[in-house]
């Protein structure tokens, strides 16, 4: 608990899924931002003595800042409901859709924005034959930070071994050649008129960004704004906040696009739309805020601020 005066919040962090390191960081660093920004701040590592925890707190908001499942796929966000707490980031439906990369690549089709072709297929068919022509991924159909991904190579003979980790059910993704982007939106709902896109990064990796890539030192860089052509920058900035609006969400998302150059902007494919994205001063989404002169007490003090219950 901080000595401040201002309102107090829970900080969700930690909780019990394959991304907990990445939340018990992001958690941490938005505790500290938050207290820098004036508020008292508890911090709460999630479990099944979350409500209790919750209760004894009595906070006037909470900040969650979970990854992965039970974090940000609409569980979390049920219980706050149910409660009756003001929370930050996505309400149940969103949060459902967009971890279920599936379904918010139906979502991304029905609005008209680009995709690969991919289907869900059992993990032990995948283990004994190609499902689709490589190069394609393979993949959980509800995990993030690139958690279980499987890149298959063009020249490759054997299907993947998939590790015994690997759910009964992945996805199949047909692989998109080229560089990696991201774009980040601030919004408060549907439509509402300070929704924004921040900026895009060109995320530089020496190979595949898989999960060391994304949090191991050197692992990559960013270029932040991307180096791009305007027509493909203003593209990815359109499209995020279209999926954003799409999917439903509020407060913080986050969409990744593959960027083959060869095409322009026909080479521009959606991935998927974060919900919850990594929240240490130096991940992708804050330091897009920085860029945009958004330092990182302020963009916590604005997710606390969107904060509400029926979201």
């Amino acid at each position: 608990m901080s000595n401040n005066t201002g309102p107090l919040v829970a900080v969700l962090l930690g909780g019990p899924s394959a991304e907990r390191e990445v939340s018990l960081s992001s958690g941490r660093e938005c505790a500290s931002a938050l207290r820098t920004a004036g508020y008292r701040v508890v911090e709460i590592d999630a479990g099944p003595d979350l409500p209790m925890r919750l209760a004894d707190a009595a906070p006037d908001a909470v900040f969650n800042a979970l990854h992965g499942r039970w974090g940000e796929d609409g569980t979390v966000q049920g219980l706050l409901e149910w409660l009756g707490y003001s929370y930050t980031h996505s309400g149940v439906l969103a949060s459902a859709l967009a971890m279920d990369k599936t379904r918010t690549k139906t979502v991304f089709a029905e609005a008209g924005l680009p995709v690969v072709e991919s289907r869900i297929v059992a993990a032990e068919l995948v283990r004994k034959a190609h499902v689709l022509d490589p190069p394609y991924v393979v993949k959980p159909n509800n995990e993030g930070s690139s958690v279980g991904v499987y890149l298959v190579q063009e020249a490759s003979d054997a299907p993947p071994n998939l590790g015994t980790d690997m759910p009964e059910m992945v996805m199949v993704e047909r692989f998109a050649p080229g560089r990696e982007l991201t774009t980040t939106v601030l919004g408060a709902g549907v439509g509402a008129a300070e929704t924004r896109a921040l900026t895009v990064t060109d995320i530089v990796t020496e190979g595949w960004y898989d999960y060391d890539a994304k949090y191991k030192p050197g692992g990559s860089h960013h270029v932040v704004p991307a180096d791009i052509p305007e027509a493909v920058f203003d593209a990815c900035m359109r499209y995020a906040v279209r999926a954003h609006d799409a999917l439903g969400c509020r407060g913080m998302s986050r969409t990744d696009y593959r960027w083959d150059p060869s095409l322009g902007v026909d080479g521009l494919i959606l991935l998927e739309t974060n919900t919850q994205p990594g929240m240490t001063p130096t991940s992708l989404s804050p330091e897009q805020a920085a860029s945009c002169g958004i330092d990182f007490p302020t963009l916590c003090r604005w997710l606390v601020e969107d904060a509400s219950c029926g979201r």
